[in-house]
């Protein structure tokens, strides 16, 4: 089918000048139609990539790879045994107590809710990135007996208080007293600000000294948990089950793709969704080449007579036809491939300057997580959306194909 004559003769109806000028717009039209979808395709599925790998960075700059806590919600007051047992774990990069509630920060008539989690500032070093992500103040601030607090940068914003102010912060647990029933409260020194830039952190999680905490609680010398990193992130579910069973199965061990899975799974099924529609405009593109080369056939119906009676196979006709439409997807797949790729790697600074240009912000950072756009190319997506494309095109160069091989010279050449 695909004789070297037939593979010249397809290229050269490509590349010349038509009778009917239309039939050269719908052919411009088709490549075109395969360039933007792919390009689409590509940067969507870069943008995709990317804003999953950020979420996913920030995420787990506050969150640990596994969480080990009593499976029925109590404390757990072996934890230094523990602590000692898991860091043996060859799998285990890092081991840090914490102690964890649900409160109230308040501060004159501005009330949150907040999670508060104390911690040990030298351990949690090794599970978290909390140090890094400090605005003003220092983990290291958090000193037991002082009763001080880090607050996320968009609580602090919202009780109106910057360092060196203070709080009250109020338990659900509650304490007898001569006038009744009243929550736990105490009052803390605000020594930080931090930012995670994930309005989840930043608007409700607040960081005390762990023995703070523990007062605060009465839990005496009980922590809440231990939180743990691993040596291979991707690993977690399995590795946490192995150091689930050699506690002797006694304690739940939570991984990351448990606690955030229903956010992760909604992410991957957008990417999915995402990809189906896009694909649907580079389907359309594609199949433009029917009409082009329908039209192609009907205005070289003369040429494909001659050809025959010269002895060309209908095999070698439909071997023209084909060549010529899959030189127009092979064209528009090349240039989206570059053209998406080089788009994708740059559309942090294309959306900056569009935003600089008309004065908006497409991503609120409240909404979306992140304030700019990341993006991060995989190539096995390039390939997959590149020869997805280009398949599309070849099939959709049978059918006109077919419809060439089939003209009898008789009836072609009749009214020439």
């Amino acid at each position: 089918m695909f004789h070297p004559i037939a593979i010249y003769i397809g290229l050269r109806y490509t590349r010349a000048k038509r009778r009917n000028h239309f039939i050269s717009f719908i052919s411009g039209t088709s490549m075109v139609g395969i360039t933007l979808g792919i390009v689409a395709l590509i940067v969507v599925l870069s943008v995709m990539n990317g804003f999953h790998k950020e979420i996913q960075a920030r995420i787990l700059s506050m969150a640990s790879h596994a969480t080990l806590a009593d499976p029925y919600g109590g404390g757990i007051e072996d934890w230094r045994d523990v602590l000692e047992r898991v860091r043996a774990h060859p799998d285990v990069v890092g081991a840090a107590p914490f102690v964890e509630v649900q409160g109230m920060l308040v501060n004159g008539s501005q009330v949150s809710g907040a999670l508060i989690r104390g911690i040990v500032p030298t351990e949690e070093d090794q599970v978290a990135e909390l140090r890094r992500d400090m605005v003003t103040g220092s983990v290291d601030d958090l000193v037991d007996g002082e009763f001080r607090i880090i607050l996320g940068q968009d609580l602090a914003n919202f009780l109106g208080v910057v360092p060196g102010d203070k709080v009250t912060v109020v338990t659900p647990q509650v304490s007898a007293t001569p006038v009744g029933i009243m929550p736990r409260l105490k009052r803390f020194t605000v020594s930080g600000v931090f930012s995670v830039g994930m309005a989840d952190y930043d608007r409700n999680a607040a960081f005390m000294q762990m023995d703070d905490a523990a007062k605060l609680l009465s839990l005496g010398d009980a922590v809440s948990g231990v939180r743990l990193k691993l040596t291979d992130m991707w690993l977690a579910p399995q590795l946490s089950r192995d150091i689930a069973y050699e506690l002797d199965g006694v304690y739940r061990v939570l991984d990351w793709t448990q606690v955030h899975s229903n956010f992760f799974s909604a992410l991957a099924m957008e990417k999915r969704m995402m990809s189906i529609i896009l694909f649907l405009i580079v389907a359309v593109a594609a199949f433009n080449i029917v009409s082009t080369l329908v039209m192609v056939v009907t205005d070289k119906q003369a040429d494909i007579a001659v050809l025959r009676t010269l002895g060309a196979s209908p095999a070698r006709i439909m071997g023209i036809f084909m060549v010529q439409g899959t030189a127009i997807g092979l064209v528009g797949t090349l240039i989206g491939m570059v053209a998406g790729v080089i788009l994708a790697l740059n559309v942090e600074s294309v959306v900056a300057g569009i935003e600089g240009l008309f004065g908006v912000h497409f991503l609120d950072p409240t909404i979306y997580y992140i304030s700019a756009l990341p993006s991060d190319v995989h190539l096995n997506d390039v390939l997959f959306v590149g020869g997805a494309a280009f398949l599309m095109s070849v099939l959709a160069t049978i059918y006109p194909a077919w419809r060439a091989a089939a003209t009898q010279p008789a009836e072609a050449l009749r009214y020439e």
